[in-house]
């Protein structure tokens, strides 16, 4: 054994690094590390436990408080077999309401099920999932990595979703409704999976967000006939996720930054969108701009007071910054671990504490905790 811990992201140091209680957006914050055995953790501003769920299945990405204060989970389905090599790392498959005291209220399960599932809140459930593409079908695809097929197999997205029932009342097909050479994959990506949907929300005029990583794009899909009335503009964004929409309209992304158009050094950035010029109202980045570099994963929350809470999601990183781009609070998980299945590991060999998304929660979402324990 080495006299010096190997991690190098545990020896940089873990739990509270920096608190300024007099910027810093009060409420306690959530957070699922994706190697954990299902374990969900909710942390004070000074970065002490005050809540944890126990559930049997490891994270299918993050966990979310619903209105009411119930857990929603995205879990991954135990004894599923990969479709392609990446798809054990980002996989869900089983979709769970939880009490507090870990009670299972709800579960849905879709083996084609990954990375999003927004819980509505009233038993509807809106997913990304796939759908294989083959023979001429998937030649169509267009861009990505020459004969990286999974056995001639384009994986395509579909979106879903479905009631308190798991019936489905709405779908859309990103083979039937995206343009071949509008939305082509990256020249540097495998042709396994396309456009590789991330994230997916509800706007609030009842149309649909989504975020296309493999595309480098953010589009709006009609609820009524499934069509794109509005996308990010070309080379705008790199393999972002996790846009939101914010009260004004404008939409908040955080920017991965790979493979961005013009830029020699990568680096990470959240961004606000204006959706009817297109411009970006809003960036922030790390003074040093390699400092903040996270090349995939990634979240943003804007918070109450205008604050805006970053998920760093590889490195397990979660920090507040004002609206002047000042660093008001940083926490970094110390929990950490190998991912449970061999496939990811070969993928991913060392004991990362990586989490996809954090949230922050004021008191009022939290009606059963006991705040006298908060800041």
């Amino acid at each position: 054994m080495s006299a010096v811990d190997q991690n190098t992201r545990r020896r940089r140091g873990t739990g509270l690094i920096a608190l300024d209680e007099d910027r810093a957006s009060p409420g306690w914050t959530l957070f699922a590390p994706l190697t954990g055995p299902g374990d969900v953790h909710l942390v004070d501003l000074r970065g002490r436990e005050v809540h944890r769920w126990k559930l049997p299945y490891r994270p299918g990405r993050h966990a979310r408080v619903l209105p009411g204060g119930v857990l929603a989970y995205n879990g991954v389905l135990p004894g599923q077999q990969a479709l392609f090599p990446m798809w054990h790392k980002y996989r869900g498959g089983v979709m769970l309401t939880v009490a507090p005291d870990g009670t299972i209220l709800s579960e849905y399960r879709d083996p084609l099920q990954h990375h999003d599932a927004h819980h509505h809140g009233d038993g509807r459930i809106l997913y990304t999932a796939l759908e294989p593409l083959r023979g001429p079908e998937a030649a169509a695809v267009r861009g990505g990595v020459a004969g990286s097929e999974a056995d001639g197999t384009v994986w395509a997205d579909t979106i879903r979703e479905v009631d308190a029932e798991g019936r489905t009342t709405w779908s859309w097909r990103a083979s039937e409704h995206l343009d071949r050479a509008g939305f082509a994959l990256h020249p540097a990506y495998s042709r396994e999976h396309w456009p590789l949907v991330n994230s997916v929300s509800p706007l609030a005029d009842g149309n649909v967000l989504a975020s296309l990583r493999s595309v480098s794009a953010v589009v709006v899909i009609s609820r009524a006939t499934g069509e794109i009335l509005w996308r990010s503009a070309p080379g705008s964004l790199s393999q972002q996720h996790c846009p939101t929409e914010l009260p004004d309209g404008k939409l908040l992304v955080f920017d991965n930054g790979v493979f961005r158009p013009g830029c020699d050094v990568p680096f990470s950035r959240v961004i606000e969108i204006d959706r009817v010029s297109g411009e970006i109202t809003w960036e922030y980045h790390d003074p040093a701009r390699e400092a903040f570099f996270a090349p995939f994963m990634g979240s943003a929350q804007r918070l109450p007071n205008g604050n805006t809470l970053v998920t760093d999601s590889p490195s397990g990183r979660l920090f507040e910054v004002t609206r002047e781009g000042l660093v008001c609070w940083e926490y970094v998980v110390p929990y950490f671990g190998a991912y449970q299945e061999s496939e990811v590991r070969g993928l991913f060999p060392a004991e990362p504490n990586a989490v996809f998304r954090s949230y922050r929660y004021q008191a009022h979402e939290l009606p059963w905790l006991d705040t006298r324990s908060g800041v």
